[in-house]
């Protein structure tokens, strides 16, 4: 079924709206409210899941991991559910292409910037990659072995580098570079379409919200003086570093 935007419009500021609002809830706060201490005055403060695994152990760490990679994913979902039947009118481009993703920009922009905590929060690795894990997903179940080999992937750099947020970014790179060829090889013909392309910018503009968030963490690593994330001492309960 075709839609057009006049008719769309309304949907996408409602999802804007309702999608900021849902990032900005942050599970490693109520988390660790829960263990009477207060994340962001503990560790490197950061409301997230490395510094959630360095101050309570790797299952709180990987709990806090699955809950924001699902704060990041399922607000796209849902937008797929709605929009999967759709096309924008004149075109064969799917609607829920652009929602997922549209969904997940703001979901992200919450969690950064929660209006709920002063707009201090997250850096939103765990939400991007939910949300490609969720979005990937949608586009053909084999993706999720896809996004397994990636999140393997990141694991690994981090155990042999100990560069825990350089392998997390690497991580939510890559695989925004594989939906964007999922994207280009679908939309070949029509890759000039501002709908198209729209599509790429919302993939470009996570990838900028996360290394942005990541600015400290980058320009230590070049200057030499990142904190290293050790795996061992993770799975241990140990201080590690730098955090997602």
């Amino acid at each position: 079924m075709e839609l057009a935007f006049s008719r769309l419009w309304y949907w996408l500021l409602l999802m804007a709206v309702v999608c900021y609002f849902i990032g900005c809830f942050n599970f490693a706060v109520l988390i660790a409210k829960a263990k009477h201490k207060d994340v962001r005055k503990i560790g490197s403060g950061n409301p997230g899941t490395m510094n959630m695994s360095r101050e309570f152990g790797l299952k709180i760490g990987l709990l806090n991991f699955l809950l924001d990679a699902c704060k990041g994913g399922v607000p796209a979902m849902v937008s797929y559910f709605i929009f999967r039947d759709y096309v924008f009118a004149g075109t064969d481009i799917a609607i829920s292409d652009f929602t997922r993703y549209f969904c997940g920009l703001f979901v992200i922009i919450g969690h950064i910037w929660p209006v709920t905590m002063g707009f201090h929060g997250g850096k939103g690795i765990a939400s991007s990659l939910g949300l490609f894990w969720f979005c990937l997903s949608c586009e053909d179940p084999w993706n999720i072995l896809i996004v397994l080999a990636a999140l393997i992937g990141v694991v690994a750099y981090i155990a042999v580098t100990e560069w825990g947020s350089m392998g997390s970014l690497l991580g939510v790179t890559g695989l925004s570079v594989w939906q964007g060829f999922i994207f280009y090889f679908r939309y070949g013909a029509e890759i000039a379409d501002g709908r198209v392309i729209a599509m790429f910018m919302l993939l470009l503009a996570l990838n900028f919200l996360t290394w942005f968030a990541h600015r400290k963490n980058i320009a230590r690593l070049f200057s030499g003086e990142e904190h290293r994330t050790s795996v061992k001492k993770l799975s241990h309960g140990k201080r590690g570093t730098q955090n997602m």
